[in-house]
């Protein structure tokens, strides 16, 4: 059941990542695209809170719920921003990262020290960074460079630290609340904050966000969909795995994430970076299993 799960969260955050790439595409501003999926999810999310325990829950459920959502919102932004300047094929094996800032987190928050195992498979993730584009002139350190000076890049890895941050608040909720509570009030609590960010940073361009948003409205609603499903296979999962099975299984969603770059929109090097996301799995799984 949880290997099934795991399976449904790696297709749902594909697809999502599809529909968030594609909006990106038609010019509206990032704020105004996280900020209307969040609508969606509120629509979704309020007539099952019905189906939730309040007196079940605590307070530290609160606190928790309200820290994770607030660093996934943010970190949502950070994603879809990294999208709209990066290929999906490119973005989806960069989340091979995550296992990196989690070790450099444990280590500067717990006092962690990795071992020569997890520090191998952290070069042997520069080394499929590196693996990501064809050969040049450029020694491999500059290559390295280069791609960590993309925008998109930059982008990519501010919203997995977020996520880092936010994955301990977000399995402390399910532990204390469950899995539908978690993702129900997730969904909720991102949305005043997401329209507050869209009114203070982007809301010069509102009118015509949202006459191109009449527009798209059925991917809109499909966006909203998968990542509530994407959400709610998280939170299951969360519930039944350990945070770093977890992240391991979650790797996988790279190679689906390369394969529709390359259907949907054409991306090139499809073997070469089929290749340097085999080499990134299997430097997740060192660090993960130090």
């Amino acid at each position: 059941m949880a290997l099934l799960l795991v399976f449904g969260r790696i297709v749902f955050s594909a697809i999502a990542n599809v529909f968030q790439k594609k909006l990106t595409h038609l010019g509206l501003h990032p704020l105004f695209i996280v900020m209307l999926s969040y609508v969606v999810l509120a629509c979704i999310s309020l007539p099952l809170l019905t189906q939730v325990e309040h007196t079940a829950i605590n307070d530290d459920f609160w606190i928790n719920i309200f820290l994770a959502a607030v660093l996934d919102m943010a970190g949502t932004l950070l994603l879809v921003m990294s999208l709209s300047k990066t290929d999906l094929s490119v973005f989806g094996p960069l989340n091979a990262y995550k296992v990196v800032f989690s070790m450099i987190l444990a280590f500067l928050f717990l006092g962690e020290i990795p071992s020569f195992q997890g520090f191998g498979g952290v070069l042997i993730i520069l080394l499929g960074s590196i693996l990501l584009f064809p050969p040049t002139k450029q020694a491999a350190t500059n290559r390295l460079w280069s791609l960590f000076s993309q925008s998109g890049v930059q982008y990519r890895f501010l919203s997995i630290l977020l996520f880092s941050f936010g994955t301990l608040p977000l399995k402390n909720a399910v532990v204390s609340g469950g899995a539908l509570a978690t993702t129900l009030y997730w969904c909720l609590l991102g949305l005043p904050l997401s329209v507050g960010l869209y009114y203070l940073f982007g809301g010069k361009h509102w009118q015509r966000d949202w006459q191109a948003a009449s527009l798209y409205r059925g991917q809109f609603l499909w966006l909203g969909a998968f990542i509530f499903l994407m959400q709610y296979a998280t939170m299951l999962v969360f519930s039944q795995l350990l945070i770093a099975y977890s992240l391991a299984l979650f790797q996988l969603a790279m190679v689906l994430q390369i394969f529709l770059g390359y259907r949907i929109f054409n991306e090139k090097h499809l073997y070469r970076r089929l290749a340097a996301c085999g080499v990134m799995i299997a430097g997740c799984l060192l660090v993960l299993t130090t």
